[in-house]
Parts: C-alpha cells; structure tokens; sequence
C-alpha cells in the first residue's frame, strides 16, 4: 500500500511539472488570436494597398508596435482607453464627409452595403477599425506576453485591452465624422433598437462634433422575415430622436430605408417582403381607384 501510495504521488509530482500554465484559463473570453502579429501588420498593408490606398503611406510595423505596447505583459483588467493613444495617432486618418455610418446591431448588413469603404466608411472600414475587427488580444505576464488561452470579457472586468481599444477607435471615429451622417438600427430587435448602454449611445453620439454635422439620418431597418418591433418615433428610436432633437442635431428618420432594403432582398428574393406587385395586380388596384374616383359621377 505504501508503495502504491508512492506511485501515485510521483505520478502527481510529474504531472504537475508537465502542466504548462498557460493552459490554465484565467478568464471567460477567448484567448488572443493566433499569430496577432502577423495578422495585424497583414491587414495593415492590405488596407493601405488594396483596400483604400487614398489615406498615404503609413508605417504598419510602427503601428503593430503601438498596438501591442498598449496591453502586452499588462494585466489583462488595467488597460484604458489612453493606453492606445500612440496607436490611434498612427492609424487614424480622414472619413470622407457624407461617409460615416454609425450601427447598432446590424453589423453584417452594415458592412454588405459599405462595400469596404466604396459607399460609406463605417468604423470597420476605417484602418482602426479595419485593424481589430473580429480579434480578440490580452497580456501575459510570461512567455512572448500574451495570453493565448483565455482573454476577459467586459463582464468579467470593464478595462480590458478589446474593450478599451473599441472605447477609444469608437470617440475617435465620431469626432472624425462630418456633413451628412447616417444611423443604421435593427427595428426587429426586442432589447431595443437604440440602447441606452450601446456603443453608439455612450462613446459615439456624445463625441460627434456639432458643428460638423449637417443631418442624422435614422434607417430603421426590419429583418427579412422578422417582426416590426421598432419603427420611427416609436420605443426607443423615439428616444433617439428626441436627444438628437435636443441637442440640436438636424435629424431625418426612415422605416427599411429601400436602397439597404433591397440589398437584404438579395439574400431573400423569394420572400413576400422582397416581391413586387404583379402587373395583374398593379391592374386591378388601378381599377380600384379609378372606379372610386368615378362612382360620385355616376350616382
């Protein structure tokens, strides 16, 4: 028994050596990206090549550096937004006027109709945006000093590398933005077109720059297929419009804005919503009206 009792506690011993600690997860979240580095220097020069040249030359390897200074071998729940202010000095540039396309759950749509900054330039199409979009990054206090195994979420603690980096890329993009600005909604949501605790409502609304800004214009856009939760003066878009009302912003608001409506059709074009009238049915409406024109004549 003595010897059995041994065994299993060498076992243990070796066991507890091999384990390398990284696997162990600290957080909730994701780990870093595989190969951040390279994906990020990557992207970089994919932008300012292919992507949208017209922003100048820009030194991708300095701006890797400056990103990662802002969190690397850093305690993953003690990075703010300030921490990425060399990165923003070195990424940021111009959004067009007219061009900028804030959103609120309706980031695949958003980007569809964008086109990579061909129609508009929301924030993912800016190189800031370009850089972070669907990564995900925290330090380590050891080996390269990031931690690959697990990242936190903001529930888990607000000053996060990702959180802060959406923080500060978000109020800069905002106070970059001029003439004509558009607001794409999700009007078949139930938790709120227009929440209050969104991105858009606490570090993008508050930092654009009035005099700036011409019009806001609201697209309130239903899902194919999904219900009218929200429309137009209603819920929470009400509430949107209010504020913009206070605080003097021109403001215009739309129901299934048709130029983004018909791109959504496109992945739908069968749906009742996407069809158009018949011609027989064009027809007979006419024939509907004409006859309730006429009928005081004919009495």
């Amino acid at each position: 028994m003595c010897a059995h009792l041994l065994s299993s506690i060498l076992a243990l011993a070796l066991f507890s050596r091999t384990v390398d600690p990284r696997v162990v997860r600290l957080w909730l979240g994701d780990g870093t990206t595989p190969n951040l580095e390279e994906v990020i220097v990557g992207r970089c020069y994919n932008y300012i090549r292919v992507v949208n040249p017209s922003i100048g030359e820009r030194n991708c390897t300095a701006i890797w550096n400056a990103f990662r200074e802002a969190f690397i071998y850093r305690n993953a729940c003690s990075v703010l937004p300030s921490d990425y202010q060399t990165f923003i000095s070195l990424a940021s540039h111009q959004v067009p006027p007219n061009k900028a396309l804030f959103w609120e759950k309706t980031k695949r749509l958003v980007h569809r109709y964008s086109d990579a900054t061909r129609r508009m330039m929301p924030l993912g199409d800016t190189l800031i945006g370009w850089l972070g979009d669907d990564l995900t990054w925290c330090g380590s206090s050891s080996g390269d000093g990031l931690d690959y195994t697990s990242c936190p979420t903001t529930a888990e603690c607000e000053h996060n590398p990702v959180e802060s980096f959406w923080r500060i890329a978000s109020t800069t993009y905002a106070s970059l933005s001029s003439g004509v600005i558009q607001v794409m909604l999700n009007g078949s949501v139930t938790d709120g077109a227009y929440p209050e605790n969104s991105f858009f409502a606490k570090f993008e609304l508050p930092y654009l720059r009035k005099d700036n800004i011409s019009e806001v214009q609201i697209w309130i856009m239903d899902e194919v297929g999904g219900p009218d939760v929200e429309s137009c003066g209603t819920e929470s878009v009400g509430v949107l419009q209010q504020i913009l009302k206070e605080e003097g912003f021109k403001h215009t608001c739309t129901d299934n804005y048709r130029a983004v409506r018909i791109l959504q059709c496109v992945d739908s074009p069968s749906h009742p919503a996407c069809l158009c009238p018949s011609a027989a049915s064009t027809l007979q409406l006419l024939d509907l009206h004409l006859l309730t024109i006429l009928l005081p004549f004919l009495f």
